[in-house]
């Protein structure tokens, strides 16, 4: 009986790693850095920053505790600042891990099986530095649970009209789907850096992580249906928790946060900033651990297109965000629109287009796709841009209320700039641990789809 042809899709793949790559060649470079890895000064130095940021992180927090939130630029008018903006930011910078690993996996792209792993840290790191800010917003944090809905001997109940509970059922359910759907997904290579695993203690750990697998039929399907449950449930959270906090602001009496546009566009953006630092992770990831053959070129030309198409429906709404007031025609809306063009914090603004539109525009060539400097660059861009995206929408409408004796200015403080810049050192110091000890490619996924590619029984 003749063999089969593969299928278009998997045939497609088969530019995105090299041809003559081997099952050994995975393997050596997906589990070798496990037991020898390769640029240990750059590591420690990654990992020294992250613990230098970390320690501010905890500083500020300590700071914060002691004094109150009123060591914020917190005023009045404006209630909601950097903590509500970081946490946005830095939520919506998660989704884009989900989106690579979930909806990818259900429309079958075997080229995310080189980037899963990586992004799939990256969005439960991203989301516990959202989730601490809420936290640290609530006066008196080691009550955070009072947000949860328990029969607590009071008989009282969380107000489900308030954001404070919608970001605690936002941040529980994204944050327990991302860590079942990196678990369950690593489950086979913590069973491969088990059986490779030198020294007892390792063994035991990895034993532990990969729960008994030996590589079975059954755990075979046993796996990939769970992989895809998770999957499935995963992919409405990128709607739902980035729609959700779009509501926050549509709740709230201020102009300019009024627009049936917000949901669709806050998820445009959530996936675009998550793209941007997922091409930026890659291109390190790739250098830090040798690992060019399984994340080639190809990969970072793919992220960089999937970064232009997300970085035009963002502008896209930052079209519609000029065109609505206007049409409109309330004086109120068009107010705050100036004042986001012209006001004291236009360079908010200025910085989101000039980032996330005009520096975006480099990626439409195939040689600066290409280029991991030139990607990286833009990603980074980005990364600032949305966060300035992110100011311009939270903070101008609320310097400028309906009655003229109410407007008001907005200066972050010290400590709001120590406790952005620590938050780093809580994505970093975990993350650098991952990139030591954890497998950062899906090497037995990899391994599959060059079997398939070669019309391997």
């Amino acid at each position: 009986m003749p063999a089969m042809k593969p299928e278009p899709l998997l045939h497609d793949t088969a530019h995105f790693l090299p041809p003559d790559l081997t099952d050994q060649q995975v393997s050596q470079q997906v589990f070798g850095p496990l037991q020898k890895f390769p640029h240990r000064v750059a590591w420690r130095w990654l990992f020294g920053i992250g613990i230098a940021l970390l320690l501010m992180y905890i500083g500020a927090a300590a700071v914060l505790l002691t004094n109150g939130v009123g060591m914020w630029g917190n005023n009045q008018p404006v209630h909601w600042g950097f903590g509500i903006l970081n946490y946005i930011w830095w939520l919506g910078i998660g989704h884009a891990g989900t989106f690579i690993s979930a909806l990818l996996l259900l429309i079958e792209r075997p080229w995310r099986n080189s980037l899963n792993r990586l992004a799939e840290l990256m969005t439960l790191m991203a989301v516990i530095c959202a989730a601490l800010y809420p936290i640290l917003h609530l006066g008196r944090p080691w009550l955070f649970y009072w947000t949860m809905p328990y029969p607590n001997e009071m008989g009282l109940w969380p107000q489900f009209k308030s954001p404070t509970a919608w970001d605690m059922f936002a941040i529980l359910s994204y944050l327990t789907v991302s860590l079942l759907f990196l678990a369950v997904g690593a489950i086979p290579d913590f069973a491969t850096a088990r059986d490779r695993a030198k020294g007892p203690v390792a063994q035991r750990l990895y034993g532990l992580l990969a729960l008994g697998w030996r590589g079975s039929q059954r755990h075979w399907m046993l796996w990939r249906r769970t992989s895809r449950v998770l999957a499935i449930l995963a992919i409405p959270l990128v709607f739902a928790v980035s729609s959700g906090y779009s509501f926050l602001l549509t709740m709230g009496p201020q102009s300019g946060w009024h627009s049936t546009l917000f949901p669709p566009y806050f998820v445009a953006g959530a996936v675009f900033s998550g793209f941007a630092l997922v091409a930026l992770l890659a291109i390190g990831v790739r250098w830090l651990l040798c690992i060019e053959a399984l994340i080639t070129l190809r990969h970072l030309d793919m992220l960089a297109c999937l970064l232009l198409a997300t970085g035009w429906l963002t502008a896209y709404g930052y079209l519609a965000d000029l065109f609505m007031p206007f049409y409109s025609g309330d004086a109120h809306e068009i107010e705050i629109l100036l004042t986001r063009l012209s006001g004291p914090h236009a360079w908010s603004y200025w910085l989101a287009m000039v980032c996330n539109v005009g520096v975006l525009q480099l990626l439409w060539w195939r040689s600066m796709r290409r280029s991991p400097a030139v990607l990286a660059a833009v990603a980074l861009a980005v990364l600032v841009g949305m966060w300035a995206e992110r100011f311009m929408l939270l903070i101008p409408p609320q310097t400028h209320d309906f009655l003229l004796a109410s407007w008001g200015e907005y200066s972050p403080t010290l400590w709001d700039w120590t406790l952005l810049i620590g938050s780093f050192g809580v994505f970093l110091v975990p993350y650098s641990l991952f990139l030591r000890y954890v497998p950062m490619v899906s090497a037995f996924e990899v391994k599959q789809v060059l079997h398939q590619e070669r019309g391997d029984e």
